[in-house]
């Protein structure tokens, strides 16, 4: 197994709600130079969602709270340009068993732009089109993304 030798920037610990009571995970960012690498491990994904895919995405709130995680707001899009340029637009994530892994970079914010922000996993996969939002399904699981003060803390790669 190989160990990305940097330390994360921050971190979203992800939990999931009352539609994924088992749905937990690890979403970890990195600062590079103009860019940020997102590194997301997540366990317990739901069987009942046929497709496989799950929609994953920044949004503009900071807390985890409310009826199916209301209160994270909407996506990340401080720019406000239409959906899937959203800066919180990430790519899926593919249910493998219940487990997904996914490691993405994106120039699309600096981490100091979202920490703070919450990181969402909604129950279906996003079109790519709908708007505003790409028709994602209910929010299923969320995390604050918060920095990362643990020191020694290496996020396995592959």
């Amino acid at each position: 197994m190989y160990q990305y030798s940097a330390l994360p920037s921050a971190v979203a610990y992800v939990h999931g709600g009352r539609d994924a009571p088992e749905l937990t995970g690890e979403v970890w960012l990195y600062q590079k130079r103009e860019s940020v690498l997102v590194v997301a491990n997540i366990e317990g994904l739901p069987s009942n969602n046929t497709s496989g895919f799950f929609a994953l995405h920044i949004h503009e709130g900071n807390h985890c709270t409310g009826i199916d995680f209301a209160d994270t707001g909407n996506h990340y899009n401080p720019a406000g340009s239409p959906h899937p340029r959203h800066a919180g637009d990430l790519p899926p994530l593919l249910s493998c068993e219940g487990r997904a892994y996914l490691a993405v970079m994106t120039d699309r914010f600096r981490l100091a732009d979202v920490v703070g922000r919450t990181i969402v996993i909604h129950n279906g996969p996003d079109d790519f089109k709908s708007q505003p939002s790409g028709n994602a399904g209910e929010k299923i699981a969320c995390g604050v993304i918060r920095w990362d003060m643990e020191a020694g803390v290496h996020m396995p790669i592959g």
